[in-house]
């Protein structure tokens, strides 16, 4: 090469740089973009695909269930049968009315333990905090059990009244009611409203408190005014998931041995396993479906509106 030509290249940094390999060409940069979202498109597809596999297939199995009487073919037959059935009609209402009761009785009883626990000093108070946790880890029928061997017909409280009475029975059988229910869900579901509460808690600014006892104002005002605004968003977290979760509670029903109280899952149960009736099993799991799915997406619509 001449030295003219030498002397070009080494001028001319468009040269340098082709020579080099080192600048990009106009066509790199979509071809960046593209090899930058293939791997983010390939790490999406399989957490997709096991979705796809172990529910969504498995619900639309049942949905596809739901519409195919044991005559053949496809038909809405099996919604006009359960509709019009009245242990439908009683179980829907039995649930509605379980999980309205529970849900209020969580956020009640809720809210004054996390008062307690977070704001009145006592000796134990972040073992309590602690044990919570460990609750949530629970299953539901192991609660239902406890409560058996208290207030069951053969339980400790019933033992005591016949002991010091000398009665054949004890008067606690309330158990086997929907009472007995009632009061099984709200002891279990109870710490899931706590625990949001107590991490609003842990965010409150203690010198409002101190603020507000100074000018005179009494425990409840405080706890009106100051406490109770800033716990609102956690109270509805909480509060909608015990009402879904009471929706769909099996366990606590079924272990309570309660007669004459059957929900929407025990009808389920009672209609695919003690009738194997399928079709009508699946229209009650479709109904109890869309009915948790609908307060979910009605507590979406209704926290984004508030700011929550």
């Amino acid at each position: 090469m001449s030295r003219r030509g030498s002397t070009a290249l080494a001028g001319d940094p468009a040269a340098g740089a082709v020579s080099t390999g080192s600048a990009p060409g106009a066509a790199d940069p979509p071809i960046g973009t593209a090899r930058r979202q293939l791997p983010t498109a390939a790490w999406a597809l399989p957490p997709v695909l096991i979705l796809a596999a172990v529910f969504l297939y498995p619900l639309a199995l049942v949905v596809q269930q739901s519409f195919s009487p044991d005559s053949g073919g496809t038909s809405l037959q099996p919604y006009t049968d359960v509709f019009a059935s009245t242990a439908f009609r009683e179980a829907l209402g039995t649930t509605v009315w379980l999980a309205v009761g529970a849900t209020a009785g969580c956020l009640v009883l809720g809210f004054l333990l996390a008062l307690v626990v977070a704001f009145v000093p006592f000796p134990g108070g972040k073992a309590v905090a602690k044990f919570i946790d460990v609750f949530l880890s629970f299953p539901s029928f192991l609660i239902t059990l406890a409560l058996l061997f208290v207030y069951g017909t053969v339980g400790m409280a019933n033992g005591v009244w016949t002991d010091v009475t000398g009665a054949h029975s004890g008067p606690f059988q309330f158990l086997t009611t929907p009472w007995g229910v009632l009061l099984a869900e709200i002891t279990y579901f109870t710490p899931f409203v706590m625990r949001p509460l107590l991490a609003a808690f842990s965010q409150l600014d203690t010198a409002q408190l101190e603020v507000a006892s100074s000018l005179g104002a009494r425990p409840a005002r405080i706890v009106r005014r100051v406490i109770l605004p800033e716990a609102l968003p956690a109270l509805a977290a909480g509060g909608s998931l015990v009402l879904v979760m009471c929706l769909n509670e099996f366990g606590i029903v079924l272990f309570t041995g309660a007669k004459g109280v059957t929900t929407l899952p025990m009808l389920v149960y009672s209609k695919a396993i003690l009738e194997s009736d399928y079709p009508a099993a699946c229209v009650v799991a479709v109904v109890n479906i869309a009915i948790s799915v609908g307060l979910y997406g009605l507590y979406r619509v209704v926290s984004r509106r508030v700011g929550a």
